[in-house]
């Protein structure tokens, strides 16, 4: 990583060892297949953390690197150009931990993210569910209070690296009042916490996706963070939404790359494809639609590190929820990474199609930006209803 973009914004070190770990362990790593699980126990991230690398986000305060967000992007951008799915799983993370550093009580929130930053350890958040869908008010999961005591009782449909993160966070409503959402810390391990068995991916090898169970599963008081649930999960959301956006990047980086080296051994009349008119502007409509990828996500990293920096930052997220500029990167890189790897499929022709070359791999890979934290037809929805009904708010 270089460059005057991130200049600040990465510890002394840090840019070397993750230099270091791409190149001469992520590039050489063998493609992952559907029983691949990236684990704190896979050979990757136990080199991902020993190099001080995982988490990286989590602040110097903490005992983190405390990377900003825009750095981050370049980071999530050139993990996923090896590996979408390790890319994932690594930066999954910030959605839960962002959450508890802005909203967790001091003692929890030290203890938890402490740990995370010294050992490289892994959370997880529980927001969906599969009567509720994306209409998270419908959550029908609840906690009750009784006493210093809360219990929770529910079922959740999706969540990444829950079976081996050691807490998790779950959006829950009030038994007692329906209009009140909360998200509590559970640790793993809680009796009446049982993670279900692994979702089957089409994509995203590596990654480990998994429903839960709470039944009388009871935590303290304290591990209740503060400010409204849905609220304070919309604010986590808006990290892992750009990051998310950011792995379209890698993806199409990736695309482009292995058409060019198609290109160039395969003949066309006789000439190698690099040389023919149609090809040529094929992959200049593609390094436009590229660009927009990494701007879309620059923007949005930026407004999101303008308010990360602030004294008040977690009452100013809380305030705003979601943010205009990560919901637009999240679509915008979902359509348009799509587009890319679409048509760089079609350029190998019945090849593209097989599971025998990279590119379908990658196709399974970039679909998931679309769906997953809000599918576009959701995102849709939000947009008009926060941004442009609304004359005031619109930019």
């Amino acid at each position: 990583m270089s460059g005057p973009r991130e200049e600040g914004t990465v510890p002394a070190g840090f840019a070397d060892e993750f230099r270091a770990f791409v190149t001469g362990t992520l590039a050489d790593a063998p493609a992952p297949g559907p029983d691949t699980l990236y684990d704190d126990d896979h050979p990757l991230w136990e080199k991902f953390r020993a190099a001080g690398l995982a988490n990286w986000w989590l602040p110097a305060r903490l005992g983190g690197a405390g990377v900003t967000l825009r750095a981050s992007v370049d980071i999530v951008a050139r993990l996923a150009y090896h590996d979408p799915g390790f890319a994932f799983t690594a930066m999954l993370p910030i959605l839960g931990s962002r959450m508890l550093e802005f909203y967790g009580g001091d003692e929890v929130a030290e203890r938890y993210l402490g740990e995370m930053a010294k050992a490289g350890t892994f959370c997880a958040a529980l927001g969906s569910e599969a009567a509720a869908g994306s209409e998270l008010a419908l959550t029908a999961t609840t906690f009750r209070r009784d006493g210093d005591r809360l219990v929770i009782d529910g079922e959740k449909a999706f969540s990444t690296n829950l079976a081996f993160g050691r807490f998790c966070l779950v959006l829950a409503r009030n038994a007692a009042d329906h209009r009140d959402f909360s998200v509590v810390l559970v640790p793993a391990g809680t009796p009446g916490f049982v993670p279900g068995p692994r979702w089957p991916m089409s994509g995203l090898h590596g990654t480990g996706t998994y429903p839960a169970t709470f039944t009388d599963c009871v935590v303290p008081a304290a591990n209740e963070l503060t400010g409204n649930g849905l609220r304070v999960l919309e604010v986590g959301l808006n990290g892992s939404r750009i990051l998310m956006a950011a792995i379209s990047i890698g993806i199409a980086r990736r695309a482009r790359d292995l058409s060019m080296e198609y290109a160039a051994s395969k003949l066309l009349g006789g000439r190698p494809l690099t040389g023919n008119a149609v090809f040529a502007a094929r992959m200049g409509q593609l390094e436009m639609e590229l660009e927009s990828l990494k701007s879309v996500c620059w923007r949005a990293a930026d407004e999101y590190d303008a308010i990360h920096a602030r004294p008040d930052a977690a009452a100013a997220f809380h305030g705003q929820g979601v943010l205009k500029s990560a919901v637009m990167a999240k679509m915008h890189c979902g359509q348009v990474g799509w587009r890319i790897v679409s048509a760089v499929s079609e350029g190998f022709g019945g090849l593209g199609y097989t599971e025998a070359h990279p590119v379908q791999r990658l196709l399974r890979d970039m679909r998931h930006i679309s769906i997953v934290e809000g599918g576009d037809d959701v995102l849709r929805e939000l947009t008009y209803g926060r941004y442009v009904r609304h004359a005031a708010r619109r930019g």
